[in-house]
C-alpha cells in the first residue's frame, strides 16, 4: 500500500461521517438567500485583475486528490493569462486551504467571497464539503463550479455541477451490463451518502427492468475496509446461484486494493464476474499493482486514453505544467477544464463578472469537451456529458469498450425515487427553481 492509497483510505474514513448529508438548505431549491447579492455582484471586478477562488484541500486527507484539481485551475489561469486574460484584465488565483475540514470549507468560502471578492470559485470534492459551502454561496451570491461525480438530488442557483450525476455514469453502466446478459447484480459500496443514494437509484432502475429482489445483492463496508474474504465469498456464492452476475462497485479509496486482490485469490475473473467501478480512475491506479484489476471495468465521462487532438493537447500541457511526463489526467480534471471554459465564455457573453449576469449567461453555454464532443450548461445547472465504459489495462490506463452515441443530459432529481419523481430543476423564467414540483406547480423547499 503506497502513500496515495493510505491517504485515500484515511480520506474516506473521515469523509461524510454520520451520513454526511446535511439536510434542509432551503436556498438550494428555491433560489432564496440572495439579499446579499449586491455586495458580491461586483466581485472580482475591481483593480487590475479578476480574482478566481480555488477552494481545494491542500493538506489533510483530501490533499492527495484535491491538489491535482488546484493545479488544474492554476494551469488554466496561466494559459488564459498568456492569451491576454479576459475583459482586458489578467486572472489572479486566490488559493485557500480548507484542510480536509468540512466546516472550514464554509469559513474559507466566506473568506473568498466577502474578503477577497472573487468572481468565481472552483472547488470542493466531497459531497459534505459542497453541502457545507452551499448556504454561503447562496447567502453571498457567489458562483461555485463543482467538478466531481456525485449523487444528485440537489440544485442550487449558485452552484454549477460539471461532475456526473447517476444517470450519466451509474445507469449507463448498468445498461451496458444488461446488454452483456447480466441477470444478477451485487451492489457493493463504501458506507456513505454517494454509494447509498446511487445504489438506491440503481436498485429501483434494475427492478424497472425486471430484475427481481432476489437477484440484487447490496452490501456496504466501512471506509478503509480490508477483510474482503467473506464478502467476496458471498459474491461468488451469489453468482453461482443462477444467471450471469456482475459487481457494481461504489467502493472508494484503498478498500479497492484488497477487494480486487481477494477476487484474484478466489479465482474470480472478469469473464466470470466482471466488476464495473465508479470510483476507480487513472489517479487511483497510479503506483499500485494493476494485475488483479486487468479486464475489469470502470464507467466515467473521460479517460486519458481517449485519442482526440484536444485531449492530446491537454495532456501535453498538464505534463509540461507538472514537469512530469508521467503525470496522469482524470475525469474531475476534465470537469474542471469544462467549467473553467464555460465561465470564460459566460463572462465574454455578459461583458461582466457580475454574479447575476454570469448565472444567466451560463445557461445554454456550450464548450468543447476533451473527448470530441460538446458540453452544454443546462437550465438545471447540470451539464451534458458522454459516458464511456473502459477496461482496465496493465499500464493503469483504460481501453474504451463502449460509449454513448452522444452527450447525456445530467439530471438533478432522479425520477426513479418516489421523493423526487415529480421534481425538476430549472433556473430560467418562469420556473426559476431548483426543486419544482411538476404536479403541484410549486417550488418546494429543501434538498432531498
Amino acid at each position: 500500500m503506497n502513500k496515495r492509497q493510505f491517504l485515500a483510505t484515511a480520506m474516506w474514513s473521515t469523509l461524510l461521517m454520520a451520513g454526511c448529508t446535511p439536510k434542509g438548505s432551503n436556498n438550494a431549491a428555491s433560489g432564496a438567500g440572495t439579499a446579499s447579492g449586491a455586495a458580491s455582484s461586483a466581485a472580482g471586478a475591481g483593480g487590475d485583475t479578476i480574482k478566481i477562488g480555488v477552494l481545494h484541500s491542500l493538506s489533510g486527507t483530501m490533499a492527495i486528490s484535491e491538489s491535482a484539481l488546484k493545479d488544474t485551475v492554476l494551469m488554466l489561469i496561466d494559459e488564459q493569462n498568456k492569451k491576454g486574460g479576459i475583459l482586458g484584465k489578467k486572472l489572479e488565483a486566490v488559493v485557500v486551504d480548507p484542510a480536509s475540514n468540512w466546516p472550514l470549507f464554509a469559513e474559507k468560502a466566506r473568506e473568498l467571497l466577502a474578503k477577497d471578492k472573487v468572481a468565481v470559485t472552483f472547488g470542493c470534492w466531497t459531497s459534505v464539503s459542497r453541502k457545507s459551502v452551499l448556504p454561503v454561496f447562496e447567502e453571498l451570491n457567489g458562483i461555485l463550479f463543482y467538478p466531481v461525480q456525485w449523487e444528485g438530488q440537489e440544485s442550487s442557483k449558485n452552484i454549477f455541477y460539471t461532475g456526473a450525476t447517476p444517470n450519466q455514469q451509474a445507469i449507463p453502466a448498468v445498461d451496458y451490463l444488461l446488454k452483456q446478459g447480466v441477470k444478477r447484480f451485487a451492489l457493493l459500496g463504501t458506507d456513505y451518502v454517494y454509494p447509498r443514494t446511487t445504489n438506491k437509484i440503481l436498485a429501483a432502475y434494475l427492478k424497472s427492468k425486471g430484475i427481481a429482489d432476489k437477484d440484487i445483492m447490496v452490501n456496504y463496508t466501512p471506509f478503509g475496509f480490508s477483510d474482503w474474504q467473506s464478502i467476496v465469498s458471498d459474491v461468488k456464492k451469489f453468482g453461482s446461484a443462477g444467471g450471469k452476475t456482475a459487481v457494481v462497485s461504489t467502493i472508494n479509496g484503498d478498500a479497492n486494493v484488497p477487494f480486487y486482490k481477494e477476487l484474484g485469490n478466489q479465482n474470480i475473473t472478469p469473464d466470470q464476474i466482471p466488476v464495473i467501478a465508479f470510483s476507480v480512475g487513472e489517479q487511483e491506479l497510479v503506483g499500485i499493482d494493476t494485475k488483479p484489476l486487468v479486464g475489469h471495468l470502470a464507467a466515467w465521462n473521460y479517460f486519458e486514453s481517449i485519442d482526440t487532438p484536444a485531449n492530446a493537447e491537454f495532456i501535453k500541457g498538464w505534463q509540461a505544467y507538472k514537469k512530469d511526463d508521467k503525470a496522469v489526467t482524470n475525469d474531475p480534471m476534465e470537469a474542471t477544464y469544462i467549467g473553467f471554459n464555460m465561465w470564460l465564455k459566460a463572462v465574454e457573453k455578459a461583458g461582466s463578472t457580475d454574479s447575476d449576469a454570469i448565472q444567466k449567461a451560463l445557461i445554454g453555454v456550450e464548450v468543447p469537451n476533451l473527448t470530441g464532443g460538446t458540453a452544454k450548461m443546462l437550465p438545471s445547472h447540470m451539464i451534458s456529458k458522454p459516458v464511456f465504459i473502459g477496461e482496465i489495462q496493465d499500464n493503469g490506463q483504460f481501453d474504451v469498450v463502449w460509449k454513448t452515441e452522444g452527450e447525456v443530459p445530467g439530471e438533478a432529481w432522479s425520477g426513479l425515487l418516489p421523493e423526487s419523481k415529480n421534481l425538476e430543476a430549472d433556473w430560467t423564467d418562469p420556473i426559476n427553481c431548483g426543486a419544482y414540483d411538476k404536479v403541484t406547480k410549486k417550488c418546494t423547499a429543501g434538498t432531498k
